[in-house]
Parts: C-alpha cells; structure tokens; sequence
C-alpha cells in the first residue's frame, strides 16, 4: 500500500511537470514547424507567381537544412552556455523575422539564402527542447513525454494545412500583396510574439521552478539520479561524457543513418504533399489544405498508441521497425496509384501512419547513449546529420519531377530509404536502447531484467 502511494504521488509530480511544460512547448513548436513546412502549400502560387521550376521549388524548399545541419550543434553547445529560456526565445525571434521576409523575394537566389537562412535561425530548436526536457524526465518516461510533444509535428499539419489553404482562399490581391506572401507574413507573427512570453513562462530546470515544492524537486532530482547511475553501469561501456568521445562513438553515427534515412522519405513526401494533391486532380486551395492534413490524423493517432505501447513494453527497436515498413509500404502503394485521389490518399494516410508513428520512440534512443554535454552535442548531431535528409529528399524529387514529368519515380526512391531503417535500427543492441522498468513498476512486474544504458 505505502508503495502505491508513493507511485501516485510521483504520478502527480510527473503530470504537474507535462501539464506545465507540454502543452507550452507544443505551441511553440507549432509554429516553428508550419513556418518551415509552409512552402510547400506557397509553391501552389509562389511558383507560378515567380516563374520557379520544381527544382528551383526542391532545392529552395531543401537548402532550408544546409542552414540547420551547418549551426545545429553550435546552437545546442549555446543553449547550455545561455540557458534554454534565453535561447529559445532568441530563435524563436530569429525565425520569424526571416519567415515573414519570405515576401521580398523575387529570385531563385533570393529564395535559396533567406530559406539557408531561416535553417540557421531555427537550428537548435528541436533537439534544444528535446534535450530540455531530459532535464526534467528520466528515461523510462522518455518515449511517452516526447510522444505527446512530437505529436505537433502532425498537429502543426492537421492544423496547419486547412488554414494555410484558408489564407491563400481568402488573402489574394489583398493590399497588393499575393496570397503567398499573406501567408508568409501571418503565420511568422504568432512565433514572433511567443518568443517574449518564452522569456517570462519557462524555467531552465528543475531547480530554478517556483511552481515545484521542494519535495517535488527532490523527486525528480532522484529520479534523475537513478538515471544518470543506471547509465554508468550499463555493461556495454560506460556512455561517453565528454565531445572527444561523443564523436568517436559509432553509435551515434549509427543513430544518425538511420535519421538520415528516415527523413529522406519523410520530408520528400512532406514539402511535396499539397503539390501531388493538385496534380491528382484537386485544385482548390482550402480542399487541398483539407485533404493534406488528412494523412496527419491517423499518423498522430498511430504515434501516441505506439509510444505509450513503446515504454509500457519497455521495447524500442520493433517499435520503430515495423512503422519504417508500414511507411514504405504505403509511399510505395501511393506512388503505384497516383491516378487515383481517393486510393493516393489511402495510402499516404498509411504512410504517414508508419513514419509518424517511429519519431518519439526514435527520437528516444540518442539520450539513452550518452549524457551530460554529450547528450545536448549527440542529441543535435544526430538530429542535424539526420536532416540532412531534408535537403536531399525535396531536392532528388524536384529534379525527378522536371525531368520525368511525374512524383512517382521519387516517391518509389523515397519509399526505400525508409525502408532502410528498419534493418538498421537492429544493429543497436538491445541492452542498450530498451529501456529499465521504473523503480516503481519493477515490485509490481515480472518481466525479464533488461540493462538501462543512459539517461535522457
């Protein structure tokens, strides 16, 4: 009985901490993901408007990550030295500006530096929060806490593209401007006026949060602990501690082919999205905004039964395995019916069903391998190799499309990269990347020891 009430009240601490954090975090990277992604529904006009090929269109849409690759893990290393508040809020103002400035440009080479740009500006934004909040969560709740914050990822697109596909209905011609530019300029101002209500709502840690007792404090600061031993007893090696041995550790490369691989397929499919909507055979703007959040849906679905099934199995490599092949199964089926609206939207939903459901279990794994600086450097090399990706996937399908005439080919391309995962994933050993049962689960569950490696 008296172990049960501790496990409620350290419960409630953990869900005081996500009710606080989350749902906050959730917004700002909201618009941080639909200002990077809402090119692809500009390019139904922009493209037009400023007479781009689809290659310009793929390698401006993709050069956005040359920017974010090249400063990710500088960003990150000054996050620490500045604290995630101030940083945070400095990117968030950085982007915005540059997302609104969107609306000047006239040329391919305009294009390609304000999009290099805004890659910089935003760089160290994702893997900064996600590395926030290994300040906050021990690993065995990893997966679930980062499911319910990647889960804007198909939100900023449920979301997203029904109102992006709104702005470019209702906004053309209005006060000069074309619709295209409307929606650069409204969707940069709601991330421009969060960065200041970052600086005065977040807290660098668990120490320096005045909504926490300090029982609560000692809580988490256990928990934390307990990670952070569990990961020097790991008998695979102790995890590096240091960038010398951060760099030198083949895991992470490993982490980030299999991020690389990954992003290819997803990126690819979603700058291009909205544009193989039009050309099955849809052309107004709000009900290609409809139909494109669509396959979001059932991807957000899919991500948090897969997340939570992740943790409570205390299993990370078939979690991401098998919906790297459901992904490529369904980007394969749509490209193979592409004639056909109803049955291509089929099995995008599929597909996005697969790739979205891997991210938060992924993005786990990087954590558990390493700690210290090395977990904020190894986290943001991982994700910024990792996106290298996406200037791949935009780019490969933009060239394939003018010289072929069609998405398909890229599509199929697409599709096996994705697939590469999942033969991938398995060459990280097992006890190093499942995770431990929690202490207070452990008395209650008879399940087979297994090794924790890390903390996140």
């Amino acid at each position: 009985m008296a172990s049960l009430k501790s496990e409620s009240k350290v419960s409630a601490v953990y869900s005081k901490i996500t009710r606080r954090l989350i749902p906050f975090l959730i917004l700002c990277y909201f618009f941080a993901y639909l200002d990077r992604v809402n090119i692809g529904f500009a390019k139904l006009h922009m493209q037009d408007a400023l007479n781009f090929s689809d290659t310009v269109y793929g390698l401006g849409a993709g050069i956005f990550f040359i920017g974010y690759f090249l400063f990710e893990l500088p960003s990150n290393l000054m996050m620490q030295r500045f604290g995630p508040r101030f940083w945070i809020a400095r990117i968030m103002i950085s982007w915005a500006v540059l997302s609104a400035a969107m609306i000047f440009v006239k040329t391919p080479t305009q294009f390609y530096v304000l999009r290099f740009l805004l890659g910089v500006a935003e760089a160290g934004f994702f893997p900064g929060i996600v590395f926030y909040l290994t300040l906050w969560f021990p690993s065995w709740r990893s997966a679930r806490t980062l499911g319910l914050f990647i889960l804007v990822t198909p939100l900023s697109t449920i979301v997203g593209s029904p109102l992006s596909g709104f702005i470019l209905k209702a906004f053309e011609g209005v006060d000069g401007l074309h619709n295209w530019q409307w929606l650069f300029l409204v969707e940069a101002i709601p991330s421009f006026l969060l960065a200041f209500v970052v600086l005065k709502f977040l807290d660098n840690d668990v120490k320096s949060a005045r909504w926490l007792t300090d029982e609560e404090k000692r809580i988490v600061a256990a928990d934390l602990e307990t990670d952070r031993q569990r990961s020097l007893d790991a008998n695979a090696g102790k995890p590096p501690q240091s960038l010398k041995l951060m760099f030198k550790n083949g895991y992470v490369w490993l982490l980030a082919l299999i991020f690389f691989s990954f992003n290819i397929g997803y990126y690819g499919i979603n700058f291009w999205l909205p544009s193989i909507i039009k050309t099955s055979g849809v052309t107004d703007d709000f009900h290609i905004g409809l139909l494109a959040a669509l396959p979001y849906v059932f991807g957000a679905l899919f991500m948090v039964w897969n997340s939570r099934h992740s943790d409570l199995r205390c299993e990370r490599r078939w979690h991401i395995a098998i919906p790297a092949i459901i992904g490529a199964v369904g980007l394969s089926l749509s490209a193979w019916c592409s004639g056909s609206t109803v049955w291509m939207m089929t099995w995008i939903c599929l597909a996005m069903s697969g790739t979205l459901a891997l991210i938060p279990t992924y993005i786990s794994l990087p954590g558990t391998l390493l700690s210290g600086t090395a977990a904020a450097a190894g986290i943001a090399l991982v994700n910024s190799v990792g996106n290298l990706a996406g200037f791949f996937g935009p780019t490969v399908l933009g060239w394939l499309k003018d010289n072929t005439g069609s998405t398909n080919t890229g599509l199929y391309i697409l599709a096996a990269f994705l697939l590469l995962c999942a033969p991938l994933i398995f060459l990280l050993p097992a006890r190093l990347v499942n995770p431990r049962r929690s202490p207070e689960k452990t008395a209650e569950r008879d399940a087979e020891p297994s090794l924790k490696r890390g903390s996140l």
